[in-house]
């Protein structure tokens, strides 16, 4: 299956995986069998003993475990942080930053901000409005042209977010909910149909927001310096230390 600028070859038996791939995968094509294959991802249990006492269920990424086990029936956002994780450490010909990307006239909108800040769900929102899903969790910068890379793919949301976001209409589909996650509750929204389909096109950034949600609070925007928003996103960036001079060129 295409993951990003990746092709990912997946095995389990995780009956929660398959549900969550028919219900917000459902768009995305089957890579030709035989086809080359960047990574090997399997999620399945990390021992014959966690089939069935208290059972659990590990991400291996060409046979490594970058994480611990968790719960068997958190295996599908075990799978979705997996992925994150496979794109975050190896897509290095790429600045890898933390934030959404978004699409309209192709002009490119990024959204960075740290955990809690409302970004998934303004992402959500916005997607539900018409723009387009480029990523709801990472932006890939393409050292060469300066474009960012789409990485559409299920858009994770915590939390009260989940109510939020199932309330913008009737078409919105999200998965089970995960309601003991060390992040909270976790559910994932399908991403639209157009967005999967144009998983090639890339965009230029024309936008940087730095979302933060205040409870109770109005909507206002202030400007932020040119400093400061190459700093924050020095901070929110993966790679900025491997890539060196290149990322710092790619930002300014």
């Amino acid at each position: 299956m295409p993951c990003g600028p990746f092709v990912v070859r997946l095995r389990t038996r995780s009956a929660e995986i398959v549900e969550g791939l028919q219900r917000l995968y459902r768009d995305f094509p089957l890579m030709p069998e035989g086809g080359f294959v960047d990574f090997e991802v399997e999620v399945r249990p990390p021992g014959l003993a966690r089939r069935f006492l208290r059972p659990q269920v590990g991400f291996y990424c060409d046979g490594r475990a970058p994480f611990k086990p968790l719960p068997r029936h958190q295996a599908f956002p075990m799978l979705e942080w997996g992925l994150n994780w496979v794109i975050s450490t190896h897509a290095h010909d790429h600045l890898v930053l933390h934030a959404a990307v978004l699409e309209r006239d192709g002009r490119a909108l990024l959204l960075s901000a740290d955990p809690g800040s409302g970004k998934s769900t303004l992402c959500a929102g916005l997607v539900h409005a018409g723009w387009r899903l480029l990523s709801d969790e990472l932006a890939l910068l393409e050292l060469s042209s300066g474009r960012v890379r789409p990485v559409a793919r299920p858009i994770s949301l915590k939390n009260e977010s989940i109510e939020v976001v199932r309330g913008l209409g009737d078409e919105v589909e999200l998965s089970a909910v995960c309601a003991d996650t060390t992040k909270g509750a976790v559910a994932h929204m399908r991403p639209p149909a157009d967005s999967v389909a144009r998983r090639a096109e890339m965009a230029l950034p024309a936008w940087l927001v730095f979302p933060r949600f205040t409870r109770g609070g109005q909507l206002s925007v202030e400007p932020v310096g040119k400093a400061h928003a190459f700093m924050e996103m020095v901070r929110h960036a993966f790679n900025y230390g491997f890539l060196g001079a290149s990322a710092f060129d790619a930002l300014a």
